[in-house]
This record gives C-alpha cells, sequence and structure tokens, in this order.
C-alpha cells in the first residue's frame, strides 16, 4: 500500500503529461486529482498501521548503486516520522490539485501544469521515505527540478522565468553543501544507509577530519554540511532569497510547495537525522541560532511588503525559523508538530490569498485593494482562521505548536534556547502585526481599486472554496486533537525510534515547568500586535505613512529586504559578469584568439601581403633573384667548413 502511496502521484504525472493532449485538459485534471485523493486516503491507512509497530519497516523496491564499498538500494522506510510526512504531503497536495481545478481554469497548458504538481508530489514522497542519503538526495533534487518548472511555468513572462533561475541557482548552492555532507558521512561512517549510520554515531564522538586543511569534528562537520543544504531547500538566512520571488508562479504552487511541502524538507531532514545531530552541540547550535534569527529577519521584512503573496512568503521563511530552532534545542517532535499544522494554515492562507487574487482580476498590491469582505465572505473568514492560527491566537491549530517551540526552548536553559526565545516572542508580535495588517488592507476599508474591477469582484467557485474549507478545518482543530501524540506524555511511544533525543537535551520534558509569565508572555506579544495594527490600519491610518517618513531610512531597509539582493546582486552577480567579460574579451578575444587562431591566420596573411610584393611580373627582377641565388649557393659551396 506504502508503494502505491508513493508511486500513484507519478504515473498520474506521466498519463497527464505525456497523454495531455489525448485526454484533454478535463481528463488531466481527474487523473490527477484522484490520483491524489487516492494516495492521501491510502497514506492515511499506512499511517494508522505505522502506529502500531515499533520498529522502522523497511520496504525494499530494487538494488540501484552497487560498487565498491557503495551499496544503495531503491526502499521505502515506514516510521512515525515519514508517515506524518507521507500524511501531511498528499493531503496538501490533494487540496492544491483540487484548487487547480478552478484556479487555473483559463489556463491553455492545463495537462502539463498538473502534471508537474503530480511530478513534485512523488519527488516529496520519494524524499520522505527515503533509507538512505543517496535516494534522499534524489528526491531533493527532484524537489527542486519540480520547483523550477513550476515556478516558470508561466515562461512567457520574464519576471517568472528570473524567479525560476534564481530558485534553481541558490538551490545549488546549499545543495553542494548537501552533497559535501553525503561525502563526509560516507568516508566517516563508510556506508550511506540511514540504519548503519544512525547505529554508528556514537562511535564517531571525538573523531576529527580534515577539511580546507583543517582538522575539525567529523560529527560536527557532517551534520553542518548537511544543514547548509537545509538552509537552502528551508529558505534560510542567506540562502533565503530565492523564496520570495517563487511568488511569481501560480498561487497554487506557492501553497504546494513554497508553504506546506518542499521548503519544510529541511526540517524533515534534520529530524529525520536526530541521532547524528544529537551527538553534535556545535551543530545543534548552528541549528539553533539560525532558525531564531531566521524568524526574526523574515517576520521584519513581511511588515514592509505590499505584495499579498509576499508577505505570506516572508511568513513562511519566519516560521521555518521557529521550526528549526525547535530542533535547534532538540524539540524535534515539536518542530515536526509546528510543521504538521504550519501547512494546514499555510496553505490556507496562500491559497485563500490565491482566492483574492482571482476575485480583483489578478490584483496582487494590497494597496490596491480594501472593502472585499462583503463581496467574497467566505474568502474572507478562511483567511482569517488562518491568520488566528499563524499568530498564534489559543484554540487555534498554530498556538499549539508554536508557543511549544517557545516554552522548549526557554526550558533548553542554554544560551542558544533562550536567545531564540527571545527572538521568537518579539516575532510572535511581528508576525500578528503583518498578518492583521493584510487582513485590514485587503478587506477593510475603502476600496482602492477602480469601480470596474470593484463590480466585477466574486466569490470563487465551489471547487476552490471546498479545498479552503478542509485546510481551514486543520487550520482550527488539528493541532488541538494532535497534541498529545506529537508533544504531550505519549510523545515517546509515537515517535519510537523514528526521532533520537538524549535525556541531556529534553527540552519538551521541561515546558511544564517554566514559569507562567514566560509561557504567556508569547500571547500577550501576539495579542499587542493585533491592537496595534488596528490602530495603524482602521482607527489611525494615517501612522503608517507618517512613521515610514519619520523613519524613513529604517523602511527603505526593510522595504527592500535588508538589501540581502542588492549585496548578493553587487559581491556576486555583477562580480561574475565583470570576470566573465574580462574573460571573454581579455583572456579568450585577446591572450587565446589573439596569440592563436586569430594571430597565426593574421601573420600568414601579413607573410604572403609581404611575400606577394616580390611578384612583380618583370623578367629582369626574375633574373636578378635568380643571380643572387647562384651567388649565395656558390659562396656555400667555398666557404671552408
Amino acid at each position: 500500500m506504502a508503494i502505491v502511496v508513493v508511486f500513484l502521484p507519478l504515473l498520474a504525472a506521466v498519463i497527464a503529461g505525456f497523454g495531455g493532449r489525448a485526454i484533454g485538459d478535463r481528463g488531466a485534471e481527474l487523473v490527477t486529482c484522484a490520483g491524489l485523493i487516492v494516495s492521501a486516503a491510502l497514506a492515511a491507512v499506512v499511517f494508522y498501521g505505522i502506529l502500531g509497530q515499533h520498529d522502522a519497516q523497511i520496504i525494499p523496491l530494487a538494488s540501484w548503486i552497487v560498487s565498491g564499498g557503495v551499496d544503495v538500494s531503491w526502499s521505502l522506510r515506514l516510521d512515525t516520522l515519514s508517515g506524518v510526512m507521507m500524511v501531511v504531503v498528499t493531503l496538501v497536495s490533494a487540496m492544491v490539485h483540487i484548487y487547480s481545478i478552478g484556479y487555473m481554469a483559463h489556463d491553455p497548458h492545463i495537462p502539463r501544469f498538473m502534471a508537474y504538481l503530480s511530478l513534485f508530489t512523488f519527488f516529496m514522497l520519494m524524499l520522505v521515505t527515503a533509507d538512505n542519503f543517496v535516494q534522499l538526495f534524489f528526491g531533493w533534487e527532484g524537489v527542486g527540478l519540480a520547483s523550477y518548472l513550476l515556478i516558470g511555468f508561466w515562461s512567457d513572462r520574464p519576471t517568472a522565468n528570473a524567479a525560476a533561475i534564481k530558485a534553481f541557482v541558490v538551490n545549488r548552492i546549499g545543495d553542494f553543501g548537501f552533497a559535501l555532507g553525503i561525502f563526509t558521512v560516507f568516508v566517516v561512517f563508510g556506508s550511506l544507509d540511514f540504519g548503519t549510520v544512525f547505529a554508528k554515531a556514537p562511535s564517531a564522538v571525538g573523531t576529527t577530519i580534515e577539511f580546507l586543511h583543517w582538522r575539525v569534528p567529523s560529527l560536527t562537520l557532517a551534520c553542518i554540511l548537511l544543514f547548509v543544504g537545509a538552509m537552502g531547500k528551508s529558505a534560510q538566512l542567506g540562502l533565503h532569497t530565492w523564496l520570495p520571488d517563487a511568488m511569481e508562479g501560480p498561487t497554487p504552487v506557492s501553497a504546494l510547495i513554497h508553504a506546506a511541502t518542499m521548503v519544510t524538507a529541511g526540517v524533515y531532514m534534520v529530524a529525520r537525522l536526530s541521532p547524528m545531530f544529537e551527538y553534535s552541540a556545535t551543530a545543534l547550535a548552528v541549528v539553533g541560532v539560525i532558525g531564531g534569527t531566521t524568524a526574526m529577519f523574515a517576520a521584519s521584512i513581511g511588515m514592509a511588503q505590499n505584495d499579498i503573496k509576499r508577505v505570506i512568503a516572508y511568513s513562511t521563511c519566519s516560521q521555518l525559523g521557529y521550526m528549526f530552532f525547535a530542533a535547534g534545542v532538540s524539540a524535534y517532535g515539536a518542530a515536526i508538530f509546528h510543521l504538521f499544522t504550519h501547512a494546514f494554515f499555510k496553505a490556507l492562507l496562500f491559497l485563500g490569498a490565491g482566492s483574492v487574487i482571482h476575485a480583483v482580476g489578478g490584483e496582487q498590491d494590497m494597496r490596491r485593494m480594501g472593502g472585499l469582505w462583503q463581496k467574497i465572505p467566505y474568502t474572507y473568514a478562511v483567511m482569517w482562521i488562518g491568520s488566528l492560527s499563524l499568530a498564534g491566537i489559543p484554540l487555534f491549530s498554530g498556538y499549539f505548536s508554536k508557543d511549544t517551540i517557545l516554552a522548549a526552548s526557554w526550558a533548553a536553559g542554554d544560551a542558544v534556547g533562550r536567545y531564540s526565545y527571545c527572538l521568537g516572542t518579539f516575532t510572535a508580535f511581528l508576525t500578528a502585526f503583518y498578518s492583521w495588517r493584510l487582513i485590514i488592507m485587503t478587506f477593510h476599508g475603502k476600496p482602492r481599486a477602480d469601480a470596474e474591477t470593484m463590480h466585477h469582484v466574486h466569490e470563487s467557485p465551489w471547487v476552490m472554496l471546498i479545498p479552503l474549507f478542509v485546510l481551514a478545518a486543520g487550520a482550527t482543530v488539528a493541532g488541538y486533537f494532535t497534541r498529545g501524540f506529537f508533544i504531550g506524555e505519549g510523545r515517546t511511544a509515537f515517535w519510537k525510534a523514528s526521532i533520537l533525543v538524549l535525556p541531556a537535551h529534553n527540552s519538551l520534558g521541561g515546558v511544564e515547568s517554566i514559569p507562567a509569565a514566560i509561557a504567556y508572555l508569547p500571547l500577550v506579544c501576539a495579542l499587542l500586535g493585533i491592537a496595534v495594527a488596528y490602530l495603524c490600519y482602521m482607527v489611525r491610518p494615517g501612522i503608517p505613512a507618517a512613521l515610514a517618513m519619520r523613519f524613513r531610512a529604517l523602511y527603505l531597509f526593510l522595504l527592500n529586504k535588508w538589501y540581502f539582493d542588492e549585496l548578493y546582486d553587487r559581491l556576486f552577480v555583477h562580480t561574475a559578469f565583470v570576470l566573465g567579460d574580462g574573460l571573454w574579451k581579455t583572456g579568450d578575444g585577446t591572450i587565446i584568439d589573439g596569440l592563436g587562431p586569430d594571430g597565426i591566420s593574421a601573420a600568414t596573411r601579413e607573410l604572403a601581403r609581404e611575400a606577394s610584393k616580390l611578384q612583380t611580373g618583370y623578367v629582369y627582377h626574375y633574373a636578378f633573384v635568380m643571380l643572387i641565388g647562384v651567388v649565395a649557393l656558390v659562396t656555400w659551396y667555398l666557404i671552408p667548413r
């Protein structure tokens, strides 16, 4: 059954992709949607079966690579962690497939789009069920390929093509570190199989390896290099610049890839490799610091953005930071719990934003919206639910996961935990602020769109609304009903051996004993953020403009995303162009061609031109040359040797 779950989306992608002309748009939609619905239903059945087993179940598929000391096979690893991810991936993907029927109704390339969605889902399922590093890397690169195809799906738009290339290039940087990490694992452990590597991890403590002429702890090096791959895929600080630009793709792509599934691959990978990370305090500290910093950094940018999808994109980046700093304090269960709840409310927000964009004829700038709530009440309601969950308001799913992460960070008791808690709590204020800024600017106040646009504003069709309602239900109650399994007293029995937490790192165990002020401070900050947004955009709407003028440098700093794009453009893009131009004109043109083919041909041409001057056509000139030749020959014979 697990094999069907994984490969059914691939079969649907092949049928829709190669048979799209034969079965038509409707046929491609039916095949892919049916495939994902069946896959999601079977994933739930498989997950239920996993809960009844103690050890991971390995399903061999085929032998893959047998060369020297490398023995890699295709196999599926079924345990609680992979089961949770299978449910998340298939359920969200099924909702996005159904939603796409309405959203992409007028697109001329529907079969190709649906095929890409299903192909992505297959690669993601292959990633989360991998039993070795090579198969993990196969799924890792596969989702990168599918992301490139989907971001640049509207290939007639230069911005979409540029965004796809940017995502591909930035992820290649992270994946280079990921590949180096895999190489390091093989050098240190002599195997790429998860089970073998995890069993040998304790014995690697204290060993060193040479890297860039330095002797460094081998386990720390492997973990940090692998985490570099996670930074790229999960858009952490430094390798985050591709995620906002990826909003150039269709909105269902944003919901599937850049909110609920692909960008969480890095979080899943760190949790999967917890038997390695647990034995490297340095690697855990790096994960925690990067995660905490990213959470605050991305949220600060989200406050100043005006594109509705970019606000949610930076929110995704910020929430991924929460997941990583949870992993950094060994609260892997809380990290995956937030991944689980985040899949519902962030996919809901993206698809809700798509419903808004659909209603206003493709407009994405919130400054040209306003006054929409009465015209699209269902979309308005689900956006409220998604925002309440994102802000961590009690009883909604995001509250249980996010507040647990912050509590675990404080309970960890070390510098990294306190650093993450402080930034995460401040981020809770920023998150609530930009969430209600989005709701008020989009749905409230006077309409800022033209009269014709407002006249045509309409609610989305039911094929788009039904997935929104399903996701809204998850964003409302999923956290409450599952918290006992992920982070409660039953978490040890739930996770079994799929996640390792050393007794000294049991931060979740200390959550109940933290001071009440520490526990409730994030909620107070969230409520304060909502209140400030209400004041600035409903009661006194002139405040934001006045603050932007008063603190213009800070406003431009946030509006321009901390100038990371400009910095990278100056350091890398501009430098690469200058270097390429120099190598082209000077290296290739002047030196190689000048001294090579062009130089030889020019010299030959010049010699021929000079030699041609000797061909005058006068007999006495030729006789004179012959006489000189005879004299030279006689002289050569007469000179004694």
